[in-house]
């Protein structure tokens, strides 16, 4: 089994837009700035206030490595750890699936795909948008 990601106050709408198959991200309710990871105050303004705003699930990977040891249960051999930006602009750490390991490069565009990958958890990975 995948290891669980923790779910708190904070990023709680997060996981439950997932479950849905919608990728939410936080956005400041006083200056509107989207931010990813979520966070209890909006590093721009300092508020409190927070919304959420449903994005494209469209973007390009702006960066990636491939992880080889040490091996961590619940991933397969020659998985592809990407940092994808939005097209909103914000960046969020996945998987990129569908795709060969050497063909992943910076620039790459994308699209999310909700993968259940037990019963349990259902996580949003990057799927390569082909031409």
């Amino acid at each position: 089994m995948r290891p669980r990601p923790g779910v708190h106050r904070d990023n709680r709408f997060f996981w439950e837009g997932v479950r849905r198959g919608e990728l939410l991200i936080q956005r400041c309710a006083d200056c509107g700035r989207l931010r990813h990871p979520p966070s209890p105050m909006c590093p721009g303004c300092r508020s409190l206030a927070a919304d959420a705003v449903k994005a494209s699930g469209r973007g390009t990977v702006y960066s990636y490595c491939k992880p080889h040891e040490p091996r961590l249960p619940g991933f397969d051999p020659g998985y592809v750890v990407a940092l994808v930006e939005l097209a909103e602009g914000t960046r969020l750490v996945t998987n990129l699936i569908g795709i060969d390991p050497a063909e992943v490069r910076i620039g790459l565009p994308v699209a999310v795909e909700f993968v259940a990958v037990d019963p349990e958890l259902t996580l949003p990975m990057f799927r390569p948008l082909r031409d």
